[in-house]
């Protein structure tokens, strides 16, 4: 077909299959990921279902998919070696050492692979959101995407499993969707819009958004059903113009003065059209399976208490009016339900936001006084900074006889920082290989472009070096120069470093931003892997849905949340164009942070040293944490 350009790689999907009921395909994860592919009408794939039980019944997998669609059924032992180390869905190139693995990851790529083979497919390209970022955010550190990528089909999955003898609970994943559906808007251009709205309203001579009614549905087919008085004509007529491949509607003239000089505290809020905002998205795609599961058993065992989700039920009804999406549903067992039509108002839904504003983590603690108290606390109970001595401070690697593509300044970036960038790895690779034993498996989290993986693959061409990055692009690079050198001993995989669940020996993070050395380290202690991070951006340190700070028992019967965070903002305080002195106690904070690391992965069996990297001009975050399992 004229348009359409072939992959010039082979791809192979791997997607788990535990059986299908009543029509349905499970996991939820897979469901989705067919879901999509039916969509998108892609066929770029093969897609390979991974059976997790024997005698599993498999006739819906093939109405699921296009006829175009070569299939097959794998069991777990038949599965490429870096497939067995991830989280399904994964898609793998051939040959077998570059994958992709988690939901968002593999969707997103699902998208961009079916643009690229038919860029006449823009509204597939639509479905990454503004600036192309739709659950582009780790689950790590994005609510958003966690919700849909993971506590939502997790909680729908346990909420069918239930419901089959019991009657159901809500699960709170839901009550938490239906409440972010009613929170205002937040689009690039709202304020355009929110006075477009004013003018409506002004002209109707209707009253505040807050006296307002149920909007009804609009049809692609047809005309915009609902008046101008409507709260949501023109979220309707933005988002579905859109969908129909028409300009966005814009005012034929400036807007009155009275609407120009409206204060932004007085324009009206804009309100859901889909699951983000006004546009039809990735979200809604991944979304639509697990919602329809549970409206399905709610609606057959306790439909009273449908009223309880009037946005989310709307949700579900207006998504039908998308091009494809019944057509994709059909193939994919998904047989769209015929709801009652619940009443809401505005104010319902403006109460619902107050409520889930009054849920937020409380502000940030006032920093008074600086860090001294908070450090002088510590010393009272015999905490004090201490940095362990370097093992060989002045070893390093001849970079001058090393292939040009092991070097940093193969990347793009200046003469002094490559430098710096060669002392970094100097300390890192050296830790590693005085530890690293032939067949040993070593992972590169958060590798970025590459720089302390693949030093390390060239270094040690006896063991597997796996790089783990969320980033396509800087994954990509780091495999162009893995292939200019050669190496076979290197995997990439690019997923969020909770989906890597294979075994390995050496966990290795060069500058993984706040968290993220935690996760690191968490992950290294779980599997007892021996670690050697560089943490950075202290500041970005805050209490997850994994870790609450401060970690070790000995500092939390010594500081409270809100003293360890002093620490934290001071710490990032160690840039070379502030004051020595305070430089100095950034640090003294650094230190005490990372002894925090530290002390706790020592309670679960390791020792840990926290070493200054030499030279300590190298940069400003020049820590080392290195743990061993005993």
């Amino acid at each position: 077909m004229k348009g359409i350009k072939k992959s010039l790689t082979e791809e192979h999907l791997y997607l788990d299959f535990c059986h299908q009921a009543g029509g349905h395909i499970f996991p939820l994860h897979t469901s989705v990921t067919l879901f999509l592919l039916s969509y998108c009408d892609c066929s770029l794939f093969k897609v390979c279902f991974v059976l997790t039980k024997e005698g599993t019944e498999s006739s819906l997998l093939r109405k699921a998919l296009s006829q175009d669609v070569e299939i097959q059924i794998l069991s777990k032992e038949d599965l490429p070696p870096i497939v067995q180390s991830c989280c399904l869905p994964a898609v793998v190139e051939q040959p077998d050492s570059f994958c992709r693995a988690g939901l968002a990851v593999v969707l997103r790529h699902i998208i961009q692979k079916s643009y690229e083979a038919d860029p006449s497919k823009k509204d597939i390209l639509e479905l990454l959101g503004f600036k192309k970022t739709c659950l582009k955010a780790c689950a790590e550190v994005s609510q958003w995407t966690r919700l849909c990528e993971l506590t939502i089909p997790l909680a729908i999955e346990n909420f069918v499993r239930e419901s089959s003898d019991q009657p159901p609970t809500i699960p709170a994943e839901i009550l938490e969707l239906e409440r972010k559906l009613s929170e205002p808007v937040r689009v690039h251009n709202d304020d355009k819009l929110r006075r477009q709205k004013l003018k409506g309203q002004k002209a109707a001579g209707t009253g505040p958004p807050h006296a307002q009614g149920k909007a009804k549905n609009k049809s692609l087919t047809g005309e915009i059903s609902e008046d101008l008085d409507s709260p949501k004509s023109l979220e309707l007529s933005v988002a579905f113009s859109r969908l129909a491949v028409r300009e966005e509607p814009v005012p034929a003239s400036r807007e009155p003065a009275h609407i120009r000089k409206a204060k932004a505290s007085d324009l009206p809020p804009l309100e859901h059209v889909f699951a983000e905002g006004l546009y039809f998205t990735l979200s809604d795609i991944v979304l639509l399976p697990c919602i329809h599961h549970f409206l399905v058993i709610i609606c057959k065992k306790s439909s009273e208490k449908l009223v309880q989700f009037p946005l989310l039920t709307s949700w579900y009804q207006r998504i039908q009016e998308v091009p494809r999406v019944k057509t994709a549903a059909s193939k994919c067992g998904i047989e769209f339900l015929h709801l009652p039509e619940l009443l809401t108002t505005s104010t319902e839904q403006h109460l619902n936001s107050s409520e889930v504003q009054g849920q937020e983590e409380p502000n940030e603690p006032l920093f008074i006084g600086g860090p001294r108290p908070t450090m002088t606390k510590l010393m009272e109970k015999g905490i004090e900074v201490l940095f362990s001595p370097h093992p060989c401070p002045t070893w390093t690697l001849d970079w001058n006889i090393l292939p040009a593509a092991v070097s940093p300044k193969e990347g793009k970036m200046s003469s002094d920082r490559a430098l710096r960038k060669q002392q970094q790895l100097n300390n890192l690779v050296y830790v590693v290989i005085s530890q690293a034993k032939p067949g040993d498996r070593i992972v590169d989290f958060c590798s970025g472009g590459g720089h302390v993986g693949i030093v390390l693959a060239h270094m040690l061409p006896l063991c597997q070096v796996i790089l783990i990055e969320n980033k396509e692009l800087s994954l990509i690079r780091a495999k162009k120069r893995s292939d200019d050198l050669g190496l076979s001993n290197i995997w990439f995989i690019q997923a969020n470093m909770e989906y890597f669940t294979g075994m390995f020996n050496i966990g290795v993070a060069l500058h993984a931003c706040g968290v993220a050395t935690d996760m690191v380290i968490d992950h290294c202690v779980k599997t007892r892997a021996s670690f050697v991070t560089c943490p950075c951006c202290y500041g970005f340190i805050q209490n997850t849905s994994k870790f609450n700070f401060p970690k070790s028992e000995q500092f939390k019967n010594t500081l409270s949340y809100k003293e360890h965070m002093i620490l934290c903002r001071f710490a990032d305080q160690t840039a070379v164009q502030l004051p020595p002195q305070r430089r100095l106690i950034g640090k003294q904070c650094m230190c005490l942070v990372d002894l925090d690391r530290a002390r706790a992965a020592e309670e679960h069996g390791y020792s840990v040293q926290v070493i200054s990297m030499e030279p300590e001009s190298c940069s400003p975050k020049n820590n080392m944490i290195v743990g061993v399992p005993m």
